[in-house]
């Protein structure tokens, strides 16, 4: 018996190759296409809007840093956390530098090659016309007696009267106009990429310094005269201007009566400055909103306070201290204020004071002492007396609006002792001397303030805002007209429109001006 022998089995197909993937020069040109599209920069635009919002309702260290410290009181839990994600400093946050340095790389890629693309579009010839004009949104058809040449040199001069841009082509006529308009949104997109520019630029070659100054006293442009100092990446401190200012007076006005009172109506601080050492010194009234310009730098009001006068004397007799002291508003409405005094140089023991100013001290229901106006009508201090050890001598920084207790032992507590108005002492039991309050000085908060990109910033923006006008403006227009000899001696006379946004607003003139430059009727040419 025979067997079969079994079927030829098919040969195997090779394998296809698989895809390769677009590798890492495509993930890199996708990566760039996606960071450089108008979709990325406007959702970069917003979180940089966004980003800005803690930085409008929480305090800023370089702006007002004795705010901050109020808020770490007042929110011992809260503030730490607000601290580690920069919410204090958040025009210098890493997040938000992240954010700015990659909008702008995601305008500059977007803009530039639109910016080249358009200037292209500037030296190409206008589109040839449509095979059937009658389908524009906008078009219009005639019979002329006038010869097609008569037309289309007719519809060049009307045109271009207009100030249409025009080509011709064999039996048409092709106009555009209207460029400004994306000359407009391309100017208004360029000068915010250098409104981006000065603002970084700026930041990396100024600086701020934010300065308390109390009346009768100044300060110097040095790093060594401000209470917060924040220079750019760039900046020098060897090129600090060596300008001087004093502060002479400060004055406010208040609402007295009404739903607002209390309510400022003017803040003036009475200055001198001198610009160096051999310039001549001068007076300014700086306010709010009105800063002081010197040597390239404005020195801006920011706050204001008040300054109690102590003189304390020890158990010995001796004057410890004797000065002012800047107390912190813990209430902006009434200048309810706080502030301490260190004594390191009392004897036998060492004196820390935390003191409470009322402006206009006034008992309320419950008894207690509460100021019923931000204005120095009844002026008043509590005061709290400690003794012992204040732990200078270790090196460790402190705070000059905080004094730490853990070594100190209480003495007086002004809550149980009647507060004393000006030219009243305070007798410490134990021998431990006397304080004496000898009045009030008032003190101001001023910044001042270097940015070298801010007259950049303010023409770029003010070019932005031209550029984006124009671009509201203005249209983008389209005319084509066409002429073709028809029977009869007579010519057929096709226009069309394209307006992108609308109607174009001069055709119909058009139309009725290559109307009226037609004769109705072919010349009469047989000879008599």
């Amino acid at each position: 018996m025979s067997v079969d022998a079994p079927e030829a089995q098919a040969a195997p197909q090779a394998p296809k190759d698989r895809p390769a993937g677009i590798g890492l020069i495509g993930w890199l040109r996708w990566g760039w296409r996606q960071l450089t599209s108008m979709r990325t920069a406007l959702v970069l635009l917003f979180l940089v809007a966004l980003g800005t919002v803690p930085g409008s309702f929480l305090p800023q260290r370089g702006l007002a840093p004795e705010k901050v410290a109020t808020f770490f009181d007042r929110h011992k839990t809260l503030a730490p956390w607000l601290d580690r994600l920069s919410l204090f400093n958040v025009f210098s946050a890493p997040w938000f530098a992240a954010i700015y340095i990659l909008l702008f790389i995601s305008l500059a890629g977007c803009v530039l090659p639109r910016t080249k693309h358009h200037f292209s579009q500037l030296r190409s010839r206008p589109p040839k016309a449509p095979r059937n004009l009658r389908r524009l949104p906008e078009a219009a058809s005639y019979e002329t007696a006038a010869a097609p040449d008569e037309v289309l040199a007719e519809a060049r001069k009307i045109l271009k009267e207009r100030r249409f841009r025009l080509d011709a082509y064999d039996d048409a006529v092709a106009a555009e106009k209207g460029y400004l308009r994306e000359t407009g949104n391309l100017v208004f997109h360029l000068a915010l990429l250098v409104l981006l520019f000065a603002v970084g630029s700026g930041t990396a070659l100024g600086y701020k310094g934010n300065v308390l100054v109390t009346e009768g006293e100044g300060f110097s442009n040095t790093l060594t005269s401000y209470d917060a100092f924040k220079g750019g990446r760039s900046f020098n401190a060897s090129k600090l201007p060596p300008f001087t200012v004093w502060l002479d007076s400060f004055s406010a006005n208040y609402l007295t009566s009404g739903p607002n009172r209390g309510q400022p109506t003017k803040f003036a601080a009475k200055v001198r400055y001198q610009a160096g050492l051999k310039s001549p010194v001068t007076s300014y009234d700086l306010q709010v909103n009105h800063p002081l310009v010197v040597d390239g730098a404005r020195v801006y009001l920011l706050g204001h306070g008040y300054a109690p006068r102590f003189t304390v004397r020890d158990g010995k007799g001796q004057v410890a201290f004797q000065g002012t002291v800047p107390f912190l508003p813990s209430e902006e409405s009434t200048f309810t204020s706080e502030g301490v005094i260190k004594v390191p140089d009392a004897q036998p023991d060492q004196l820390g004071i935390v003191g409470y100013f009322w402006p206009t001290a006034v008992p309320n229901q419950q008894g207690k002492v509460v100021s019923a106006f931000p204005a120095a009508w009844n002026p008043q201090v509590a005061l709290y007396v400690f003794k012992g050890d204040l732990g200078l001598s270790n090196g460790a920084p402190q705070s000059v609006y905080k004094l730490d207790t853990a070594k100190l032992k209480p003495i007086v507590m002004g809550n149980q002792t009647k507060p004393l108005a000006i030219g009243q002492t305070l007798t410490l039991p134990g021998g431990a001397g006397s304080v004496t309050f000898d009045g009030y000085k008032q003190w101001i908060s001023v910044q001042v303030n270097h940015d070298p990109g801010r007259v950049p910033a303010l023409s770029a923006g003010i070019i932005a805002i031209m550029g984006i006008v124009t671009s509201f403006l203005v249209r983008r227009r389209r005319v084509w007209v066409r002429a073709k000899a028809a029977d009869g001696g007579r010519t057929v006379v096709e226009v069309g429109g394209l307006t992108l946004g609308g109607a174009t607003p001069d055709f119909d003139a058009i139309v009725e001006r290559l109307k009226k430059a037609a004769p109705e009727e072919p010349p009469n040419t047989d000879e008599e």
